[in-house]
């Protein structure tokens, strides 16, 4: 079995995987977490990523309706020869047999990076790769407060920048759970105090935000907190400001995999009780997301969880107009879902 510990990935990434193993699969609830490590080990995987020859970059949907074509690639040798790399990207249809033929066929110099979202223990894909001996599943779940004190002291001192212990408390503190809205929450503080050696808690005061607490917040808990008068209101007002469907869509489903995430890791608990406990959760959410734990069950968190991920895939095929139909449709079902639920 070769599933990694959480604890254990940092450490392979600095180091590398083993050359032996031929698929990784990058999976979880953090979307953000799921996109920077399949980033970060098919870049690293090459001389230079922006060389198409080199790094392929394959939707998941292409390869569940011609399964071959994984094997393909990557059997195909580089232009200039080297090191090449095949970044899957997530789909909505099951492609599990493309990895399995992969992980059978001998092939060299080819690291296959597969991005997934939060999968089930039994879901084929996950099952797959954690039982072959020529794979690894790196599971990507949301930062904890140490992980993101670790990750703040990390990227600042990138930028030649330390941070005083009590700002680094308040930082963590107005920081999610989406490693990619918090690494650029970082990157904004990072740019706000350069050249100032050390960052005080005056400076975050001044810059950092709840990532948490953004403006779509007021949509994604109408929605699913059952209001679907304000969900439709809201949509609307987002709609005219120019905000693209799918970023809309995009925040709902890192919400739903937030809220799944506290539900089951909260097993036996209150609403009430699951939301003193949610780190980042701004205090003037907290009586609305009360509303969404109680009326939302682990399956139908799942489901929902499918739902925006497949209008998501539908949003990037189609245009502006037709994406932002789509969206506001699943927004409403799920506040008439919620609505139900009361």
């Amino acid at each position: 079995m070769t599933a990694v510990r959480p604890g254990d990935i940092e450490g392979l990434l600095r180091r590398g995987p083993d050359p032996r193993i031929a698929v990784i699969l990058v999976y979880g609830p953090d979307t953000g977490l799921v996109a920077e490590r399949a980033r970060r080990l098919a870049e690293s995987a090459v001389a230079d990523p922006s060389d198409p020859f080199a790094l392929v970059k394959l939707d998941g949907d292409t390869l569940a309706g011609d399964p071959g074509r994984l094997v393909d690639e990557a059997g195909t040798v580089g232009l200039f020869g080297g090191q090449r790399a095949i970044w899957v990207r997530p789909g909505s249809r099951n492609y599990a047999p493309a990895v399995e033929a992969v992980l059978k066929a001998e092939l060299a110099a080819t690291r296959i990076v597969v991005e997934a979202g939060d999968l089930a223990k039994s879901a084929p894909l996950r099952a797959l790769c954690e039982r072959s001996q020529r794979a690894l599943a790196l599971p990507c779940y949301p930062d904890d407060a140490r992980t993101l004190a670790e990750l703040i002291d990390s990227r600042l001192q990138d930028e030649g920048l330390r941070i005083a212990r009590d700002a680094r408390e308040v930082f963590v503190a107005s920081l999610g759970g989406d490693r990619r809205a918090s690494l650029g929450e970082i990157e904004k503080l990072a740019l706000y105090a350069r050249g100032r050696g050390e960052i005080t808690l005056e400076d975050v005061e001044a810059i950092a935000s709840d990532v948490s607490g953004s403006a779509l917040n007021a949509l994604i808990d109408a929605a699913f907190a059952g209001q679907a008068g304000e969900t439709e209101r809201s949509y609307r007002r987002f709609q005219t400001e120019g905000m693209d469907a799918s970023v809309m869509l995009g925040a709902g489903l890192r919400h739903v995999l937030t809220l799944l995430t506290v539900r089951l890791e909260g097993d036996g608990k209150s609403p009430s009780q699951l939301v003193a406990n949610w780190r980042g959760l701004h205090f003037r959410r907290q009586k609305i997301v009360e509303i969404q734990l109680a009326r939302w069950s682990p399956d139908g968190l799942r489901r929902a969880v499918t739902r925006l991920q497949e209008a998501v895939l539908a949003c990037r095929r189609a245009d502006a107009d037709f994406a932002h139909s789509i969206a506001s449709d699943v927004f409403l079902r799920l506040a008439l879902e919620a609505s139900r639920r009361a």
